[in-house]
């Protein structure tokens, strides 16, 4: 049996008063941190190989189903608004489409064929890099879409929480992050879902900094696409260029991007936008 299905450390839960279950159920996501730290050489590798597809015109495709698949699809709808990055860099493919990130479609994740059809309606190519994310390592919909990536020549990793599992298999680069037991036996979206999530962070931000989508330690092609985010990116040029926030608001307005705003301003151009 793997160990994200074995039995739960505690029992008689309907028992407990809410303290000890908050408590209990913290107490075991303190081990997850822990989980993916002993997984970070192996983080490392997908890491640099993601960022070399990248760098050469390649794509991020994450595959899973459920709470894996769901993780995959917000990790990858987060990138443009994060970093600036074409809509469709890093994309997330969910068993079952779309209508699967809201409501469980029943046996979509069965289906070895599925992937592949998926992935193909996005004319994958060998310039791409697949990830298959599962929880138990054992997902048929992820199976079988990373080994025919493996057949057609297309670099595949994966993020999983038990060891030696059937997607670790047809993997490339293989992220195995054991998390245990969960606090209710065989609820993976507890603290395996917890250690996808961290997984994810790690990759897509490590990726995006080593492609040159942050400088310094700030997001400089964020989307400046609500309040929140134009006051960030104006007090961002206000650190940077020791300009006062009229100065800074109205030179973001005119060039639309922090990056943008900076170079103007340092090429002379103070708030007029170049030819």
């Amino acid at each position: 049996m793997s160990t994200t299905e074995s039995a739960s450390n505690y029992d008689g839960l309907e028992q407990m008063p809410v303290r000890q279950l908050l408590e209990s159920i913290n107490q075991e996501d303190k081990s997850v941190p822990l989980a993916v730290e002993e997984a970070i050489p192996q983080l490392e590798e997908l890491v640099n190989a993601t960022v070399v597809r990248l760098q050469q015109g390649g794509r991020l495709f994450y595959i899973g189903a459920g709470t894996s698949g769901r993780l995959g699809v917000v990790d990858a709808s987060e990138c443009p608004p994060t970093y600036g990055v074409p809509h469709g860099m890093v994309v997330g493919l969910i068993a079952g489409g779309d209508a699967a990130i809201r409501k469980a479609v029943e046996f979509a994740e069965d289906d070895e064929e599925q992937a592949w059809k998926d992935l193909q309606e996005h004319t994958i190519t060998s310039k791409d890099i697949v990830v298959g994310i599962a929880a138990s390592g054992r997902t048929p919909y992820v199976i079988g879409g990373l080994r025919t990536c493996q057949q057609k020549g297309i670099a595949t990793g994966c993020i999983v929480c038990n060891a030696g599992s059937a997607v670790a298999a047809v993997s490339d680069y293989p992220v195995e992050i054991v998390t245990g037991p969960e606090f209710v036996t065989g609820s993976t979206r507890m603290k395996a879902g917890t250690a996808q999530k961290l997984a994810l962070n790690m990759l897509t931000t490590s990726t995006l900094i080593r492609l040159g989508r942050v400088k310094g330690n700030k997001m400089v092609d964020m989307q400046l696409s609500n309040l929140k985010l134009v006051d960030r990116g104006t007090r961002m040029l206000m650190d940077e260029l020791q300009l006062t926030k009229p100065e800074a608001g109205a030179l973001l307005q005119k060039f639309g991007s922090v990056r943008a705003a900076i170079e103007a301003y340092r090429n002379g151009n103070n708030g007029q936008p170049q030819d």
